[in-house]
């Protein structure tokens, strides 16, 4: 007689096969989480990061310093961000509508999004970060971006209505500025220790900041946009650059900006190759020597002009960046839309340079072979900060070709922040410098003549009623192509008066530990995205 079902040893383990296909299934899904080849994201590690900078200040719209703002950028959002495309994106704000006038944006914040304390971030903090943008008594090199403010309106807790005076188009790109805390900062008292222990709505929390030394934050479990994956981000302060790289090549730090040396010569060996990728892309941003127009030697266009027909850029490029790097035109860069192509720098041209010195009242050199005018030898001292080796080649290049034409040259290096009190009282005759831009063109706060106060951009007093006419017509126009001429002609005449001598647009030459993954190169560089780097368990070096 045939069975209507199977024998009962048959039977038994008809029944086993898909507990060990499940058993099975769940060991391989561990393993491969647990290794290099999974492609499945995983929380834990830390980021070690060097830098030869400290932040000044973690007070986001008092941070004008590169180092304050690498910490305020993880600790901080705006309403409004960049996208790896460079297109803006919500961030605080989930959506915006703009009056067809362009005088009206109404921003429609995120519930839910909480402080880093646990109180729940609303309208009343966006208004509170206005107030204290706008307030004179804050010494902040923003408050350009907002006084074009006529009215803000709170709507409801998650509603807000910001009125222009007039149409400006760096209006929507202006509320990135990072959003502070109201129930925090209700004193001026609460400011100071706010600057060294800051309280945000950003990916990463503060934890402590040892001067001198290191600067630890970890992630936010709350954050809204969802837990970064690593852990810790470490941000330790390393003054000089060949320190920098031993400590890179002893793997006490995971990522780095590498010199141009580093990067063609010092980089290219299997230890490197193996254990770090290194990634390039033009900078936003250059290098440049910015004069102090209320110095009598700078104050003639002619003296300025001869100092861009004295220093060979190409030169600079070749022996300081190994090529890494495009002569600086003005003050927009090539991968700009604002970039004016017709601006062509001059070839170096020494004897151009002394006609142009000479027709200035420069026109007499003493027994030691320098300029002399009015019985005063022309001698000028170039700061820098320290450990930066790139800018050190740099002003001694510049030291013996501006030498050439009869100008001496004292270069100084001296400490970050100290540079940086001496700049803001004017206490400088020229500083060799670098900006990095921001992706709307609009450089009012850098060039317009009403910038010069205090902790202000303008550190070097230019002033040219057209071009101030100009950056302010150019906030006010919304169509790209009527900006872009408006912006073309700046650069031309900002070139044509050398209120910096325009060096070169270094690229970026970062070098990430290859442990890391989630690292998207694009236009907008590496960092956009870093909230979703991960290193595979296998790999995680920090417990």
């Amino acid at each position: 007689m045939s069975a209507l079902f199977p024998p009962r040893h048959i039977l038994r383990g008809i029944f086993l096969i898909p507990f060990f296909f499940l058993f099975f299934s769940f060991l391989f899904s561990l393993y491969a989480q647990q290794n290099q080849g999974s492609k499945v994201p995983c929380y834990g590690d830390t980021i070690v990061v060097g830098s030869i900078g400290e932040p000044i200040t973690l007070i986001p719209i008092l941070a004008a310093d590169s180092a304050s703002q690498e910490i305020v950028g993880l600790v901080f959002n705006g309403l409004v961000k960049y996208d790896k495309d460079i297109n803006l994106v919500g961030d605080l704000a989930e959506g915006w509508e703009i009056s067809d006038d362009g005088l009206e944006i109404t921003f429609y914040l995120r519930k839910g999004v909480k402080w880093q304390d646990g109180v729940l971030f609303t309208a009343k903090d966006v208004l509170f970060t206005y107030q204290k943008l706008i307030d004179p008594a804050t010494k902040t090199p923003y408050s350009g971006d907002f006084k074009k403010v006529e009215d803000f309106k709170i709507i409801d807790d998650y509603t807000v209505k910001i009125t222009y005076s007039e149409p400006f188009a760096p209006a929507l790109a202006s509320w990135g500025m990072p959003i502070m805390p109201a129930h925090l900062l209700k004193r001026e008292e609460d400011f100071k220790k706010f600057s060294r222990q800051p309280i945000g709505t950003g990916p990463y929390r503060f934890v402590k900041w040892e001067t001198g030394s290191q600067i630890i934050l970890e992630a936010y479990d709350d954050y809204w946009e969802g837990r970064p994956y690593i852990d810790r981000y470490i941000y330790r302060i390393i003054p000089d650059q060949s320190t920098l790289f031993l400590e890179l090549r002893n793997r006490g730090l995971d990522y780095i900006g590498l010199t141009p040396l580093q990067y063609q010569r010092q980089t290219n060996n299997d230890f490197f190759k193996q254990n770090f990728r290194k990634y390039k892309y033009p900078s936003f941003g250059y290098t440049y020597i910015g004069w102090n127009l209320n110095n009598p030697k700078f104050k003639d266009k002619r003296v300025r002009q001869a100092i861009n027909y004295a220093i060979d850029k190409e030169e600079i490029i070749k022996g300081v960046l190994l090529g890494l790097g495009k002569v600086c035109t003005g003050p927009f860069v090539p991968n700009s839309w604002a970039y004016n192509p017709e601006v062509k720098p001059p070839r170096y041209n020494p004897q151009k340079a002394e006609e142009l010195l000479a027709a200035a009242g420069w026109n007499r050199k003493n027994k030691a072979g320098f300029l002399v005018k009015d019985g005063q030898q022309f001698e000028f001292t170039l700061l820098t900060n320290q450990g930066n080796e790139g800018r050190r080649k740099c002003a001694e290049i510049i030291q013996q070709r501006l030498k050439e034409v009869g100008i001496k040259v004292n270069i100084k290096i001296v400490e970050w922040g100290c540079l940086l009190d001496i700049i803001d009282k004017r206490r400088f005759d020229a500083v060799l410098l670098g900006w990095g831009l921001s992706r709307d063109p609009d450089c009012y706060d850098i060039f317009h003549s009403s910038k010069t106060r205090p902790k202000e951009f303008n550190f070097v007093s230019y002033k040219n009623e057209k071009v101030d006419k100009l950056l302010e017509q150019g906030r006010r126009v919304f169509s790209r192509e009527r900006r872009k001429e408006i912006y073309h002609e700046i650069h031309r005449l900002i070139y044509n008066d050398q209120p910096y001598t325009f060096l070169y647009v270094p690229d970026a030459l970062p070098i990430i530990d290859a442990r890391f993954r989630g690292i998207e190169p694009s236009i907008n560089g590496i960092g956009y995205n870093f909230i979703k780097w991960w290193v595979p368990r296998k790999n995680q070096k920090y417990k």
